[in-house]
């Protein structure tokens, strides 16, 4: 089962404010019947009639390697025979469709999640289930494969704040001091076999667990990514990058993913040439429905590109390959897209390559992947637009980016923390949110002419300055007069003397010199 799918079912059930049903099987594994001999000794405290027998199984128990292939295969025939068809593209996921009523269970070993509209059909399958087998109904999905999951009028929320807290337990870094940033942008990684850590095994642990806490936070994809390549010969710089990890989850463990009511699908595409220690290439890519990110990667390419349109036109490939998959995916589920996905791309030279189907010199190597992303482009698959590089968002996923263009592009990944009050000062995303607000009320008009408080400080700075320009010269003019004796206003001018003096300096120094302060 690939967690993607996962994610898109609870997009789905937001969007479609379905409910979400779980259901637990007890002793799963007891279930399954056995398609061929096996023989175990007999257990200890069972008295035998001859000596050297055996048992012969006849179902499967724990412990046991084929238990839980028996199992799946088992409740994969009850379902199906129950109306229920097995998406070819996900097989743990099985989908019954009667009109307008619709209803999919995905099954992970014991556990299954329910979903559907149809309220007697989801009772009905409930009740199928319990009469074969030992069924445990725990009501609305609350917490799933280690996923906390939470339902709220905006959406649905999926999170790993639990397993966050174990891991930083675990680590010793509960109590340690947050970062708010993750690896340096000037930090490269290298091999080195000199300095080798003496306990690898921690590290190795360390770097799989954030592997598994990358499903939820892909705010951490590229640096779990450059630390899994040197699970062999980690050193102790690659041990301090996993731990500064940990101290920026301490900041916000309770980050998580939320999926909203909105659902047009678009996706991102990127690549950071020879980003890596061995000159190869990274792919990152990132689809949302709407607002809500339901599938991203960071990933090492397999060959090594000679140009940079080369890279960025096979991560586009793989791009185009995950679109194709997610569409498969939503018509499974009867849903159809209304206008073509959009992927959005920073560099002109993939458009151009996609746009054009002769090949050059530059392309000779990518002929494969440019009559995959041409022909699903002119069969309607998916659109390719400009962006710009600085809006980008799978930046994150491709290289290590400075603290303020990353939390720029974090909050734009749809992350919230639903455990932190918003008007906390560093509160993970939430406090990304609110300083995007209010950024946003800065510059919204705050008169009815449409005035920004901006417009009003550079009015004010040019105003200063321009009656700057126009008194200078009457300050001139006026001593020019008393030097010639020919001034009215000499007793005026010697009462407000220190006042002209002060003004006449500030005009000609320290004006100019001022910052603009917007």
């Amino acid at each position: 089962m690939k967690i993607t799918t996962i994610r898109v079912v609870l997009a789905l059930a937001s969007i479609h404010c379905w409910p979400l049903q779980q259901l637990d099987v007890n002793n799963a594994f007891l279930h399954g019947d056995l398609s061929e001999n096996v023989y175990m000794n007999v257990p200890p405290g069972v008295s035998t009639s001859r000596p050297n027998q055996c048992c012969k199984l006849l179902k499967s128990i724990y412990s046991l390697k084929q238990a839980i292939r028996q199992w799946y295969e088992k409740l994969s025939l009850f379902l199906i025979s129950c109306g229920y068809q097995q998406a070819p593209f996900d097989h743990s996921l099985f989908i019954k469709t009667i009109t307008s009523a619709f209803t999919a269970l995905i099954v992970y070993v014991d556990d299954i999640v329910l979903i559907g509209n149809s309220p007697s059909e989801m009772a009905t399958i409930k009740h199928t289930l319990a009469s074969h087998f030992r069924i445990k109904d725990l009501g609305p999905l609350k917490y799933f494969l280690g996923f906390e999951v939470a339902h709220s009028n905006i959406g649905i929320s999926l999170c790993q704040r639990k397993y966050c807290l174990d891991l930083l337990t675990d680590s010793g870094l509960l109590g340690a001091n947050p970062s708010s940033t993750l690896m340096d942008s000037a930090l490269r990684l290298h091999h080195d076999l000199t300095n080798l850590l003496p306990n690898a095994f921690s590290y190795r642990r360390l770097v799989g667990r954030l592997i598994y806490f990358t499903t939820t936070r892909p705010d951490i994809s590229y640096d779990t990514q450059q630390l899994s390549q040197f699970m062999s010969n980690p050193i102790q710089a690659h041990f301090c990058a996993a731990r500064h990890i940990l101290k920026y989850l301490k900041r916000s463990p309770g980050c998580n993913l939320l999926f909203s009511r909105d659902s047009p699908l678009h996706g991102y595409s990127d690549s950071d040439w020879a980003g890596c220690v061995d000159t190869r290439s990274i792919t990152g890519y990132c689809f949302h429905f709407g607002t809500s990110l339901i599938s991203w990667k960071t990933k090492k390419q397999p060959t090594v590109s000679h140009f940079s349109s080369e890279a960025e036109y096979r991560a586009l490939a793989s791009t185009t390959c995950e679109l194709q998959w997610l569409t498969y995916l939503l018509n499974d589920r009867h849903v159809v897209c209304l206008k073509s996905p959009i992927i959005f791309c920073d560099s002109q030279s993939e458009l151009h390559i996609a746009a054009n189907p002769i090949f050059h010199e530059h392309t000779k190597y990518l002929d494969i992947d440019c009559h995959l992303v041409c022909e699903k482009s002119q069969f309607g698959l998916m659109r390719l637009l400009p962006i710009s590089y600085h809006n980008q968002i799978t930046n994150i996923f491709t290289k290590a980016l400075p603290p303020m263009t990353f939390q720029a592009l974090l909050s734009k990944l749809g992350l919230v923390d639903i455990f932190q009050p918003s008007t906390c000062v560093g509160g993970g995303a939430n406090d990304i949110n609110s300083q995007a607000k209010q950024k946003t009320k800065e510059t919204l008009p705050e008169d009815k002419r449409g005035i920004t408080r901006r417009q009003k400080r550079e009015r004010r700075h040019y105003l200063t300055v321009f009656f700057g320009i126009i008194y200078q010269p009457l300050i001139m003019l006026v001593q020019g007069c008393i030097v010639c004796n020919f001034c009215p206003f000499v007793e005026l001018y010697n009462v407000y003397v220190p006042t002209f003096c002060f003004f006449n300096l500030w005009c000609i120094y320290i004006l100019p010199l001022a910052p603009l302060r917007i």
